[in-house]
């Protein structure tokens, strides 16, 4: 496999490209690209750790060489989230990075997995689609929303509340990766029927906000960026692992088609050798939670809307 950073020598990317370099499988090529001019050097420093990755940095003009040959493309590229901001108030700035990323994706790796973690994902993911559309290279199967950060965190809560070790829990999270579109089905973990209806919204806010947790605990100096690090080199790894033919490994994620409630929708998804196989129906949920499935679903129609509207301009802008 080779695994392509785009945002590489970032507060995400260079713990991301960690990870990568120490869980990839032997033999694999781990490229890295930022504009930053010390990325060839980040590169340099991770080629140091002993596993049987090789590792290229590239900064500059170099996105093509970058790109050239990847079979799966992580995108953490973007400005961080400050206090008092919205994964929203971002858009306007992250949203011409990602498209002229996915543009040139499109030109020299257009059968890539392309995961992108750069926020809003609401929106970036929709409106990368838009651009593959107009290269005539989309396929709904290799573009994903990383949303396993909202995973992480309520495996990590509920496993507070509950006592028990969070790294055996596993908690579904549907809908979206900003505020109320996050839906933790916390009914659907054994144990959590213990827990008060009380206690549940809490726990389901907490979930929802645990991002300006960090943000405001960093005092102005960074959003989430190691254990957003780590939720995508859990999501990208296991697209790597299905791309090898892997059997039956899923994890939740957000992408177009199968949900039947928005048009892209975050849900488990089951990887192969084309990018997700197939998706999973969410099962049963509570009546709290449907209440906040029904409240969510216009909120996040609004952000995909947000996402396809951009393109169509910056597409005509950037012809």
């Amino acid at each position: 496999m080779k695994v392509t950073v785009l945002g590489a020598a970032g507060g995400i990317g260079q713990p991301l490209s960690l990870l990568l370099k120490n869980n990839l499988p032997a033999g694999s090529k781990l490229s890295l690209f930022d504009v930053a001019p010390f990325t060839p050097g980040v590169a340099k420093d991770l080629s140091h750790v002993p596993t049987d990755v090789c590792v290229d940095g590239y900064t500059g003009d170099d996105l093509p060489k970058a790109l050239d040959g990847a079979d799966v493309v992580v995108i953490p590229a973007g400005v961080a989230r400050k206090p008092g901001m919205t994964r929203d108030d971002l858009f306007n700035i992250n949203a011409g990075i990602v498209a002229n990323l996915v543009k040139n994706c499109a030109k020299v790796c257009p059968k890539a997995c392309i995961c992108i973690i750069t926020n809003p994902v609401n929106s970036t993911v929709p409106l990368a689609a838009e651009v593959l559309k107009a290269e005539g290279v989309y396929d709904a199967h290799r573009l994903f929303g990383v949303t396993v950060l909202d995973v992480l965190r309520s495996e990590t809560f509920l496993g507070e509340e509950l006592g028990l070790s969070k790294a055996a829990m596993y908690v579904p999270v549907i809908g979206g990766h900003s505020g109320n579109t996050i839906l933790p089905l916390l009914s659907q973990v054994v144990g959590a029927e213990k827990i008060s209806a009380e206690r549940v919204d809490e726990l389901t806010k907490r979930i929802q906000n645990a991002g300006t947790e960090v943000v405001e605990a960093k005092a102005g100096a960074g959003s989430a960026t190691l254990s957003m690090a780590c939720a995508g080199a859990r999501f990208a790894l296991k697209v790597v692992r299905g791309l090898l033919g892997e059997p039956g490994v899923s994890e939740y994620g957000y992408t177009e088609g199968g949900s039947g409630y928005t048009q892209f929708f975050a849900q488990r998804l089951v990887f192969g050798k084309g990018g997700w196989e197939k998706t999973c129906e969410i099962g049963c949920l509570s009546d709290y939670e449907q209440k906040c499935l029904d409240e969510l679903k216009p909120v996040l129609e609004g952000n995909i809307k947000k996402g396809v509207d951009f393109a169509q301009k910056w597409l005509q802008e950037n012809k």
